[in-house]
Protein backbone atom coordinates (compact mmCIF):
# COMPACT_ATOMS: atom_id res chain seq x y z
CA UNK A 1 0.00 0.00 0.00
CA UNK A 2 2.92 2.69 0.69
CA UNK A 3 4.23 2.26 -2.55
CA UNK A 4 0.88 3.08 -4.21
CA UNK A 5 0.49 5.76 -2.39
CA UNK A 6 3.71 7.35 -3.36
CA UNK A 7 2.96 6.02 -6.96
CA UNK A 8 0.37 8.06 -6.77
CA UNK A 9 1.99 10.96 -5.27
CA UNK A 10 4.49 11.45 -8.22
CA UNK A 11 1.69 11.01 -10.50
CA UNK A 12 -0.79 13.57 -9.55
CA UNK A 13 1.04 16.07 -6.70
CA UNK A 14 0.84 16.89 -3.10
CA UNK A 15 -1.18 16.92 -1.63
CA UNK A 16 -3.23 14.30 -2.57
CA UNK A 17 -6.54 13.46 -0.95
CA UNK A 18 -7.40 9.73 -1.91
CA UNK A 19 -10.65 8.19 -1.01
CA UNK A 20 -11.69 4.44 -1.76
CA UNK A 21 -15.23 3.94 -2.60
CA UNK A 22 -14.56 0.22 -1.45
CA UNK A 23 -14.22 1.57 1.78
CA UNK A 24 -17.02 3.60 1.75
CA UNK A 25 -19.23 0.45 0.67
CA UNK A 26 -17.55 -1.83 3.42
CA UNK A 27 -18.98 0.68 6.17
CA UNK A 28 -21.84 0.90 4.95
CA UNK A 29 -22.51 -2.38 4.36
CA UNK A 30 -21.42 -3.39 8.39
CA UNK A 31 -23.32 -0.11 9.45
CA UNK A 32 -26.19 -2.57 7.68
CA UNK A 33 -25.32 -5.85 8.99
CA UNK A 34 -25.14 -4.90 12.90
CA UNK A 35 -27.98 -2.56 13.32
CA UNK A 36 -30.38 -4.31 10.44
CA UNK A 37 -33.78 -2.75 11.51
CA UNK A 38 -31.90 0.84 11.15
CA UNK A 39 -32.37 3.08 8.34
CA UNK A 40 -28.69 4.97 7.67
CA UNK A 41 -29.08 8.47 7.02
CA UNK A 42 -25.53 9.69 5.91
CA UNK A 43 -24.44 12.89 7.52
CA UNK A 44 -23.50 14.76 4.60
CA UNK A 45 -21.66 17.32 6.45
CA UNK A 46 -19.33 14.88 7.30
CA UNK A 47 -17.84 14.80 3.76
CA UNK A 48 -20.11 16.34 1.15
CA UNK A 49 -17.74 15.21 -1.78
CA UNK A 50 -20.57 14.64 -4.60
CA UNK A 51 -18.81 11.12 -5.44
CA UNK A 52 -19.10 9.84 -1.79
CA UNK A 53 -22.69 10.79 -2.16
CA UNK A 54 -22.98 9.18 -5.19
CA UNK A 55 -21.70 5.93 -3.65
CA UNK A 56 -23.72 6.15 -1.18
CA UNK A 57 -27.07 6.57 -3.04
CA UNK A 58 -26.01 3.54 -5.00
CA UNK A 59 -25.79 1.52 -2.21
CA UNK A 60 -29.40 2.41 -0.95
CA UNK A 61 -28.50 5.03 1.85
CA UNK A 62 -30.69 7.94 3.04
CA UNK A 63 -29.24 11.13 3.64
CA UNK A 64 -29.63 13.86 6.49
CA UNK A 65 -29.18 17.16 5.33
CA UNK A 66 -28.10 20.56 7.45
CA UNK A 67 -29.06 23.16 4.10
CA UNK A 68 -30.73 23.59 1.22
CA UNK A 69 -27.19 22.94 -0.97
CA UNK A 70 -27.02 19.49 0.66
CA UNK A 71 -30.77 19.20 0.06
CA UNK A 72 -30.17 19.71 -3.45
CA UNK A 73 -26.98 17.76 -3.84
CA UNK A 74 -29.04 14.90 -2.88
CA UNK A 75 -31.77 16.11 -5.10
CA UNK A 76 -29.36 16.12 -8.16
CA UNK A 77 -29.74 12.07 -8.08
CA UNK A 78 -33.36 11.67 -8.40
CA UNK A 79 -34.50 14.56 -9.97
CA UNK A 80 -35.30 12.32 -13.32
CA UNK A 81 -37.77 10.28 -11.49
CA UNK A 82 -41.62 9.76 -12.20
CA UNK A 83 -42.87 12.74 -9.25
CA UNK A 84 -44.24 9.82 -6.96
CA UNK A 85 -40.97 8.66 -6.97
CA UNK A 86 -39.34 12.07 -6.37
CA UNK A 87 -41.70 12.81 -3.70
CA UNK A 88 -41.53 9.27 -1.95
CA UNK A 89 -37.69 9.57 -1.84
CA UNK A 90 -37.79 12.94 -0.20
CA UNK A 91 -40.09 11.66 2.21
CA UNK A 92 -38.59 8.15 3.16
CA UNK A 93 -35.02 8.75 2.68
CA UNK A 94 -33.81 12.45 3.81
CA UNK A 95 -34.48 14.44 7.05
CA UNK A 96 -33.51 17.66 7.83
CA UNK A 97 -32.07 17.56 10.88
CA UNK A 98 -30.72 20.92 11.17
CA UNK A 99 -33.25 21.75 14.12
CA UNK A 100 -32.88 25.68 13.15
CA UNK A 101 -33.46 26.64 9.65
CA UNK A 102 -33.83 30.26 7.73
CA UNK A 103 -37.10 31.33 6.64
CA UNK A 104 -36.34 31.26 2.81
CA UNK A 105 -34.92 27.56 3.03
CA UNK A 106 -38.10 26.81 4.42
CA UNK A 107 -39.77 28.23 1.72
CA UNK A 108 -37.38 26.70 -1.15
CA UNK A 109 -38.35 23.27 0.78
CA UNK A 110 -42.12 23.46 1.06
CA UNK A 111 -43.16 21.85 -1.87
CA UNK A 112 -40.76 18.92 -1.19
CA UNK A 113 -42.84 17.93 1.69
CA UNK A 114 -39.72 17.19 3.46
CA UNK A 115 -38.90 15.35 7.08
CA UNK A 116 -37.70 18.68 9.35
CA UNK A 117 -36.58 18.96 12.86
CA UNK A 118 -37.51 21.01 15.73
CA UNK A 119 -36.45 21.98 19.81
CA UNK A 120 -38.36 24.79 20.48
CA UNK A 121 -41.62 26.81 20.11
CA UNK A 122 -40.14 30.09 17.35
CA UNK A 123 -38.91 27.14 15.09
CA UNK A 124 -42.66 25.91 15.09
CA UNK A 125 -44.17 28.47 14.32
CA UNK A 126 -41.41 29.64 11.67
CA UNK A 127 -42.09 25.99 9.83
CA UNK A 128 -45.98 27.19 10.68
CA UNK A 129 -45.72 30.12 8.35
CA UNK A 130 -42.77 28.98 6.01
CA UNK A 131 -43.36 25.66 5.06
CA UNK A 132 -46.68 23.83 6.79
CA UNK A 133 -46.10 20.92 4.27
CA UNK A 134 -42.95 19.51 6.90
CA UNK A 135 -43.36 16.39 8.87
CA UNK A 136 -41.80 16.90 12.25
CA UNK A 137 -39.30 15.84 14.50
CA UNK A 138 -38.33 16.79 17.82
CA UNK A 139 -35.13 16.81 19.36
CA UNK A 140 -34.36 16.14 22.76
CA UNK A 141 -31.32 16.95 24.85
CA UNK A 142 -29.51 13.82 25.92
CA UNK A 143 -26.38 13.09 27.72
CA UNK A 144 -23.26 13.50 25.46
CA UNK A 145 -20.07 13.40 28.26
CA UNK A 146 -16.95 11.14 26.93
CA UNK A 147 -18.16 12.28 23.06
CA UNK A 148 -15.47 13.57 20.87
CA UNK A 149 -17.64 16.85 19.63
CA UNK A 150 -20.78 17.63 22.35
CA UNK A 151 -24.08 18.72 21.07
CA UNK A 152 -26.18 19.00 23.90
CA UNK A 153 -25.42 22.92 24.83
CA UNK A 154 -26.72 23.67 21.22
CA UNK A 155 -29.68 21.74 20.31
CA UNK A 156 -32.15 19.45 22.12
CA UNK A 157 -35.54 20.33 24.02
CA UNK A 158 -35.11 19.86 27.86
CA UNK A 159 -37.56 16.85 28.50
CA UNK A 160 -39.77 18.61 31.04
CA UNK A 161 -40.64 21.22 27.37
CA UNK A 162 -40.75 17.91 25.52
CA UNK A 163 -44.98 17.23 25.65
CA UNK A 164 -45.83 20.43 25.37
CA UNK A 165 -43.90 20.72 22.35
CA UNK A 166 -45.54 18.01 20.82
CA UNK A 167 -48.65 19.25 21.84
CA UNK A 168 -48.04 22.70 20.16
CA UNK A 169 -47.26 21.78 16.77
CA UNK A 170 -50.58 19.34 16.25
CA UNK A 171 -52.08 22.80 18.02
CA UNK A 172 -50.61 24.35 14.85
CA UNK A 173 -51.60 22.14 12.61
CA UNK A 174 -48.78 20.30 12.03
CA UNK A 175 -47.98 16.95 12.03
CA UNK A 176 -45.03 15.43 14.39
CA UNK A 177 -43.87 12.31 12.88
CA UNK A 178 -41.57 11.14 15.65
CA UNK A 179 -38.46 12.12 17.93
CA UNK A 180 -34.56 12.27 17.64
CA UNK A 181 -31.31 12.71 19.55
CA UNK A 182 -27.74 13.05 19.40
CA UNK A 183 -25.28 11.93 22.11
CA UNK A 184 -22.71 13.65 20.56
CA UNK A 185 -19.81 12.97 18.11
CA UNK A 186 -17.48 10.02 17.61
CA UNK A 187 -18.67 8.82 21.32
CA UNK A 188 -17.21 6.47 22.87
CA UNK A 189 -19.23 6.62 26.30
CA UNK A 190 -22.05 3.89 24.96
CA UNK A 191 -23.92 4.38 28.51
CA UNK A 192 -25.48 7.89 26.36
CA UNK A 193 -26.77 5.49 23.87
CA UNK A 194 -28.56 3.71 26.49
CA UNK A 195 -29.60 6.59 28.78
CA UNK A 196 -30.78 8.35 25.33
CA UNK A 197 -33.08 5.72 24.61
CA UNK A 198 -34.89 5.65 27.66
CA UNK A 199 -35.71 8.76 27.84
CA UNK A 200 -36.44 8.57 24.21
CA UNK A 201 -38.54 5.79 24.47
CA UNK A 202 -40.86 7.26 27.67
CA UNK A 203 -41.91 10.05 25.94
CA UNK A 204 -42.59 8.22 22.59
CA UNK A 205 -44.98 5.99 24.48
CA UNK A 206 -46.41 8.42 26.62
CA UNK A 207 -47.29 10.23 23.41
CA UNK A 208 -48.82 7.95 21.91
CA UNK A 209 -51.40 6.82 24.38
CA UNK A 210 -51.97 10.44 24.64
CA UNK A 211 -53.11 9.72 21.08
CA UNK A 212 -50.25 11.30 19.05
CA UNK A 213 -49.51 8.74 16.55
CA UNK A 214 -45.61 9.13 16.45
CA UNK A 215 -44.09 6.38 13.82
CA UNK A 216 -40.37 7.50 14.16
CA UNK A 217 -37.28 7.38 16.27
CA UNK A 218 -33.99 9.39 15.14
CA UNK A 219 -30.66 7.84 17.18
CA UNK A 220 -28.75 10.45 15.42
CA UNK A 221 -24.82 9.74 15.08
CA UNK A 222 -21.98 9.20 16.98
CA UNK A 223 -21.28 5.92 16.03
CA UNK A 224 -17.27 5.08 16.97
CA UNK A 225 -14.74 5.06 14.19
CA UNK A 226 -11.49 3.22 15.32
CA UNK A 227 -9.29 5.84 14.79
CA UNK A 228 -6.80 3.95 17.42
CA UNK A 229 -7.26 0.42 19.48
CA UNK A 230 -8.40 2.21 22.57
CA UNK A 231 -11.59 3.32 20.72
CA UNK A 232 -14.60 0.49 21.87
CA UNK A 233 -15.83 -1.29 19.27
CA UNK A 234 -18.87 -0.72 17.22
CA UNK A 235 -19.79 -3.83 16.97
CA UNK A 236 -20.57 -3.80 20.84
CA UNK A 237 -22.15 -0.98 20.51
CA UNK A 238 -25.06 -2.22 17.83
CA UNK A 239 -25.46 -5.26 20.27
CA UNK A 240 -26.46 -2.22 23.01
CA UNK A 241 -28.40 -0.62 20.36
CA UNK A 242 -30.37 -3.77 18.66
CA UNK A 243 -31.60 -4.91 22.64
CA UNK A 244 -32.81 -1.85 23.89
CA UNK A 245 -34.50 -1.27 21.01
CA UNK A 246 -36.01 -4.01 20.65
CA UNK A 247 -37.30 -3.86 24.54
CA UNK A 248 -37.83 -0.09 24.32
CA UNK A 249 -39.80 0.47 21.03
CA UNK A 250 -43.00 -0.85 19.09
CA UNK A 251 -42.34 -2.93 16.24
CA UNK A 252 -44.52 -0.97 14.41
CA UNK A 253 -42.17 1.97 14.02
CA UNK A 254 -39.05 3.34 11.87
CA UNK A 255 -35.89 3.85 13.61
CA UNK A 256 -33.46 5.95 11.57
CA UNK A 257 -29.65 6.57 12.18
CA UNK A 258 -27.59 9.67 10.93
CA UNK A 259 -23.62 8.19 10.58
CA UNK A 260 -21.71 10.52 8.65
CA UNK A 261 -17.93 10.08 10.67
CA UNK A 262 -18.69 6.43 10.54
CA UNK A 263 -19.13 6.11 6.96
CA UNK A 264 -16.48 8.84 5.93
CA UNK A 265 -13.86 9.00 8.01
CA UNK A 266 -12.02 5.73 7.39
CA UNK A 267 -12.48 6.20 3.74
CA UNK A 268 -9.21 8.65 3.13
CA UNK A 269 -5.43 8.62 2.96
CA UNK A 270 -3.78 11.86 2.78
CA UNK A 271 -0.18 12.20 1.60
CA UNK A 272 1.77 15.59 2.04
CA UNK A 273 4.85 16.37 1.26
CA UNK A 274 7.89 18.10 3.73
CA UNK A 275 8.52 21.46 2.22
CA UNK A 276 10.80 22.66 4.52
CA UNK A 277 12.76 21.67 7.38
CA UNK A 278 14.16 23.61 11.21
CA UNK A 279 15.00 22.77 13.97
CA UNK A 280 13.74 25.35 16.65
CA UNK A 281 14.43 25.40 20.12
CA UNK A 282 15.85 21.85 19.27
CA UNK A 283 12.81 20.33 18.48
CA UNK A 284 12.82 19.50 14.35
CA UNK A 285 9.79 21.29 12.81
CA UNK A 286 8.50 19.19 9.41
CA UNK A 287 6.94 22.27 7.55
CA UNK A 288 4.34 20.38 4.57
CA UNK A 289 1.86 21.86 2.17
CA UNK A 290 -1.27 21.10 3.74
CA UNK A 291 -2.64 22.60 7.79
CA UNK A 292 -5.16 23.36 9.89
CA UNK A 293 -6.70 25.54 7.25
CA UNK A 294 -7.17 23.02 4.94
CA UNK A 295 -7.01 19.22 5.11
CA UNK A 296 -6.27 19.16 9.26
CA UNK A 297 -9.17 21.66 9.55
CA UNK A 298 -10.42 18.81 11.88
CA UNK A 299 -8.13 19.43 14.63
CA UNK A 300 -9.49 22.78 14.69
CA UNK A 301 -12.90 22.27 14.20
CA UNK A 302 -13.61 17.94 15.11
CA UNK A 303 -11.38 18.22 18.11
CA UNK A 304 -9.48 15.22 15.89
CA UNK A 305 -5.95 14.25 16.88
CA UNK A 306 -3.71 13.72 13.62
CA UNK A 307 -1.39 11.06 12.69
CA UNK A 308 1.22 10.93 10.66
CA UNK A 309 3.58 7.99 9.19
CA UNK A 310 7.17 8.60 7.23
CA UNK A 311 7.73 6.56 3.88
CA UNK A 312 11.35 6.06 5.06
CA UNK A 313 12.88 4.82 7.83
CA UNK A 314 15.30 5.83 10.59
CA UNK A 315 15.56 6.89 14.25
CA UNK A 316 12.11 8.47 15.67
CA UNK A 317 12.00 11.64 17.85
CA UNK A 318 9.58 13.91 18.97
CA UNK A 319 8.68 16.33 15.67
CA UNK A 320 6.33 18.78 15.39
CA UNK A 321 4.64 19.29 12.10
CA UNK A 322 3.35 22.52 11.15
CA UNK A 323 1.42 23.84 7.83
CA UNK A 324 2.14 26.33 4.75
CA UNK A 325 0.80 29.18 5.92
CA UNK A 326 1.96 32.46 7.42
CA UNK A 327 -0.30 32.09 10.28
CA UNK A 328 1.47 30.70 13.53
CA UNK A 329 -1.43 29.30 14.31
CA UNK A 330 -0.80 26.76 11.61
CA UNK A 331 0.32 23.95 13.23
CA UNK A 332 -0.75 20.73 12.69
CA UNK A 333 1.04 18.54 15.95
CA UNK A 334 3.90 19.47 18.30
CA UNK A 335 4.54 15.73 19.54
CA UNK A 336 4.37 13.37 16.17
CA UNK A 337 7.07 10.61 16.36
CA UNK A 338 8.91 10.75 13.15
CA UNK A 339 12.66 9.93 11.71
CA UNK A 340 14.99 12.92 12.47
CA UNK A 341 16.33 12.28 9.09
CA UNK A 342 13.60 13.60 6.37
CA UNK A 343 14.32 15.90 3.66
CA UNK A 344 12.08 18.76 1.53
CA UNK A 345 10.58 16.79 -0.71
CA UNK A 346 9.77 13.60 1.32
CA UNK A 347 6.03 12.33 1.80
CA UNK A 348 4.17 11.65 4.84
CA UNK A 349 0.72 10.03 5.13
CA UNK A 350 -2.08 10.80 7.43
CA UNK A 351 -4.64 7.80 7.67
CA UNK A 352 -8.44 8.12 8.51
CA UNK A 353 -8.85 11.58 7.22
CA UNK A 354 -12.27 11.71 5.49
CA UNK A 355 -14.35 12.80 7.73
CA UNK A 356 -14.33 16.90 8.86
CA UNK A 357 -11.72 17.37 6.80
CA UNK A 358 -12.04 18.27 3.50
CA UNK A 359 -15.55 19.75 4.24
CA UNK A 360 -14.34 22.41 6.03
CA UNK A 361 -10.72 23.27 4.23
CA UNK A 362 -10.16 27.43 3.09
CA UNK A 363 -8.48 29.03 0.32
CA UNK A 364 -6.70 30.69 3.66
CA UNK A 365 -3.48 32.52 2.18
CA UNK A 366 -4.09 31.68 -1.40
CA UNK A 367 -3.28 27.92 -0.75
CA UNK A 368 -5.32 25.42 -2.59
CA UNK A 369 -6.32 22.79 -1.17
CA UNK A 370 -6.05 19.27 -1.60
CA UNK A 371 -6.51 17.47 -4.54
CA UNK A 372 -9.25 14.94 -4.39
CA UNK A 373 -8.38 11.20 -6.01
CA UNK A 374 -10.89 8.60 -6.02
CA UNK A 375 -9.99 4.95 -6.44
CA UNK A 376 -12.31 1.74 -6.51
CA UNK A 377 -15.33 4.21 -7.36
Amino acid sequence: MKKELVKLAEKHGTPLFIIDHDKIRENYRVFKKNLPRIQAYYAVKANSNPEIIKTLFNEGASFDVASYNEFMQIYEYIKHFEENDKDFFVWDKIIFSNTIKDRETLRKIKKYRPLVTYDNTDELKKIKENCSTAGLVLRLKVPDTGSQVEMSSKFGAELTDAYNLIKKAFDYGLVVEGLSFHVGSQCTNFDNYTVALQMTSELFNDSRKKGYNLKIVDIGGGFPVPYDSHVPKFEKLAEIINSECERLFPKDIEIIAEPGRFMAATTATLVSEIIGKARRDGKIFYHINDGVYHTFSGVVYDHWIPNFHSFKGGKKEVCAVVGPTCDSFDKISLSEQLPGNLQIGDYLYTENIGAYSTASTTKFNGFDGAKILHINN
